[in-house]
């Protein structure tokens, strides 16, 4: 007789855990697939159910870390939350996207582009670091197209 291999009861403590992942992630007002991917970028896995203990650790430190440091923006087209090493660095993204007449969309796009991260309030201060100077690369290129 064939025997399947059967999942690890979840414990209580894996459960309350699962949970408290649903619960940060419904804060953050993610997506589906915008969750699924975070959980692919920190673990490799798509759902918690195939996670073990560590991993799920892993991905609450992430929300904790995407949540603990958000806050919101006065922005009204601006991004919703920013981390708190970064005031200064949003700052001058947002200008450097008005110098040039981009929307946000241009810099979360660089920013999947470049990071794998789907949203630029979501980066690490040095990512935002590196974005920057990106902007920064193509403003001095399209202030040269347009000089005659």
């Amino acid at each position: 007789m064939e025997q399947r291999a059967m999942k690890p009861r979840p414990t209580r403590f894996r459960n309350a855990m699962i949970q408290k992942i649903h619960a940060a992630a419904r804060a953050l007002t993610l997506d589906d697939d915008t969750y699924r991917d975070m959980l692919h970028r920190v673990t490799g896995k798509r759902s918690c159910a195939d996670m073990n203990t560590v991993q799920l650790e892993a991905v609450s430190r992430e929300l904790d870390r995407l949540q603990g440091n958000a806050r919101p923006q006065s922005l009204a087209n601006g991004p919703v939350t920013i981390q708190e090493g970064c005031r200064a660095m949003m700052t001058k993204v947002e200008r450097l996207l008005i110098s040039r007449d981009r929307q946000w969309e241009y810099a979360h796009s660089m920013a999947r582009h470049m990071f794998k991260v789907d949203r630029v309030e979501w980066l690490r201060p040095a990512d935002l670091h590196k974005l920057v100077a990106a902007l920064e690369i193509d403003s001095r290129r399209r202030s040269k197209a347009k000089a005659p």
